[in-house]
């Protein structure tokens, strides 16, 4: 394989529920903390879920200088702030700085599930209760999804490709498929790449809870979320970005970058299904998964890891485990599979993304992140998700799953950097 033709991660940045930055993110989630708790952006008294896995303590500032950070925090929504403080530390993290020597070459490919949800039901009842006069007229330009990669290219200078992708929770997943194909062709040298996604509003939460699809139960918010446990019965809401700095490997040599890994193969497809459900014998799923290890140039036998979709509803895990052991066969039984949902609950757009920063920093440091809640395994469920508690264990191979509402399946692989 040519040098140039070889996509290698640079950079990382993250703000999630157990974490405003990348180190904080992998202490808790190594460590199996919980992000999970009552909800605190709005009242949800009247609701029957009041539980969400919220990013706290947010501050542009902490990532911005004071100015910049108010321009921003009025001009951006909150998906978008996500986005930028994500990218921001990706670069700072990478080393990467923008000027007229490489403005050109640099661009962001982040996705989204909804962009504005917050806004749009926040502006709607402004409307309503305070009449159109007080309507923001920056509503539109902020709340739109294409800001989650168009708020990085103005906020930084980058004039390579801006591309968000709309893909429900496969979406991060989608967004390192597209990244990788944009540097392969040599449209950019540099991709700000993940996914963000902040939707935490009463009105997502009483059509998903209406739907069946967040998680009713009475116990202990932290205790809520359980990819594969027999007592699953749906997802918690999450929110927050995630971004990896994906990389011509000529440039960052060039760059004297440090890499943390290696973007080895992508593939997508579709159930073609159904609306919400997953089909449920994990045929698409498992073609998606089998293409994008063979685009890697490896075996199913070379993978040592799996990041699972896992997001903790009955239809998602027992499908998602199909569709792993019909590529793996036996060998299933020897391959380690965590869920980063048990602790940051389902991010939508940005879960795969998420997922992509849990997997790079796995091989990067040694360290398999548990999947925690995991009490009594479903018998459907009966692989090695590594329950509970964290493992230090050597990856060299590494899947992620992503897959979304409408049936879009997508999957990445990474591997250890080996020159």
């Amino acid at each position: 394989m040519r040098d140039d033709d070889r996509i290698v991660v640079t950079g990382l940045g993250g703000v999630t529920p157990i974490g405003n930055t990348v180190d904080d993110f992998w202490r808790n989630l190594t460590r199996g903390v919980s992000g999970v708790g009552p909800i605190t952006q709005f009242d949800p008294s009247e609701l029957a879920v009041r539980i969400a896995a919220e990013v706290k303590e947010f501050d542009l500032e902490n990532y911005f200088e004071k100015k910049e950070a108010g321009r921003l925090s009025r001009r951006a929504a909150r998906f978008s702030q996500f986005s930028l403080a994500s990218c921001q530390q990706a670069m700072s993290d990478g080393g990467l700085t923008i000027d007229d020597s490489n403005r050109w070459d640099v661009g962001s490919v982040v996705a989204t599930g909804g962009g504005g949800v917050n806004e749009t039901s926040a502006e709607t009842e402004t409307m309503v209760r305070r009449g159109v006069d007080r309507v923001n007229p920056m509503f539109i330009p902020a709340m739109i999804a294409n800001m989650a990669s168009c708020q990085p290219s103005i906020t930084f200078g980058l004039n390579g490709p801006a591309v968000t992708g709309i893909a429900a929770c496969a979406a991060g997943v989608y967004a390192l498929y597209d990244a990788f194909h944009i540097l392969k062709r040599g449209d950019a040298k540099v991709l700000l790449t993940g996914g963000t996604e902040s939707a935490i509003s009463p009105l997502a939460f009483v059509s998903l809870g209406r739907l069946g699809a967040l998680s009713k139960s009475d116990r202990e918010p932290t205790e809520v979320s359980r990819p594969f446990d027999k007592d699953r019965d749906g997802f918690v809401f999450g929110e927050g970005a995630a971004i990896v700095m994906l990389e011509r490997l000529d440039s960052a040599r060039d760059r004297g970058a440090r890499i943390y890994a290696e973007l080895a193969g992508v593939a997508h497809n579709a159930d073609a299904y159904h609306l919400t459900a997953p089909e449920p014998s994990g045929e698409a799923a498992a073609r998606c998964i089998w293409k994008a290890i063979t685009s890697a140039g490896l075996t199913p036998e070379e993978i040592e890891y799996v990041c699972a979709h896992g997001t903790g509803t009955p239809l998602n895990d027992a499908s998602e485990t199909r569709a792993i052991k019909q590529v793996f066969g036996e060998y299933a039984y020897k391959l380690q599979v965590s869920s980063p949902k048990s602790m940051v609950g389902h991010l939508l757009g940005a879960a795969g993304a998420i997922s992509a920063l849990a997997t790079v920093l796995t091989i990067d440091r040694g360290v398999i992140s548990p999947t925690i809640n995991l009490d009594t395994p479903d018998p459907e469920c009966d692989l090695d998700y590594v329950p509970k508690v964290a493992r230090e264990q050597r990856v060299r191979t590494a899947v992620v799953n992503g897959f979304g509402f409408g049936g879009q399946n997508a999957v990445a692989v990474f591997k250890a950097w080996e020159d």
